[in-house]
């Protein structure tokens, strides 16, 4: 179980540090590299969508289904257990928003940068009429 999650992780660890990269200041040549070279990597790794939103899901309907520990008639270690749990469960909903959010940043950011490039190119032309 604990396998998604540490996929999850890596892939939003992975996502920050390209975020970072493209939006770090560097020269014009280097950066439309960067920014083509994310873009062919976004199209495989839109996996990460759904991927996220199924462990979203799963945990919505762990959620719902989890019994409840807030009677007197719970010891100490079910109350532990049960908040533990909780704590977990809020953690990967951290995540999975997170990894949602980033892509999204990052394909926004991608496509700013070629929108810009076009709009370069199109005003170079229009300077050498």
């Amino acid at each position: 179980m604990a396998l998604q999650w540490l996929i999850l992780s890596y892939v939003v660890a992975v996502e920050a540090a390209l975020a970072v990269i493209i939006t770090l200041p560097s020269p014009k040549l280097l950066r439309n590299r960067i920014v083509s070279l994310v873009s062919l990597i976004l199209q495989p790794a839109l996996f990460v969508i759904p991927f996220a939103g199924f462990q979203l899901l799963d945990l919505y309907w762990k959620n719902e289904h989890r019994l409840m520990c807030t009677s007197e008639v719970c010891t100490a270690t079910e109350r532990d257990r049960y908040e533990k749990a909780i704590y977990k469960a809020q953690k990967n909903v951290i995540l999975c928003v997170a990894a949602i959010i980033i892509y999204w940043c990052i394909s926004r950011i991608c496509k700013y940068q070629k929108d810009l490039q076009t709009l370069e190119e199109v005003e170079k032309r229009h300077k050498s009429k």
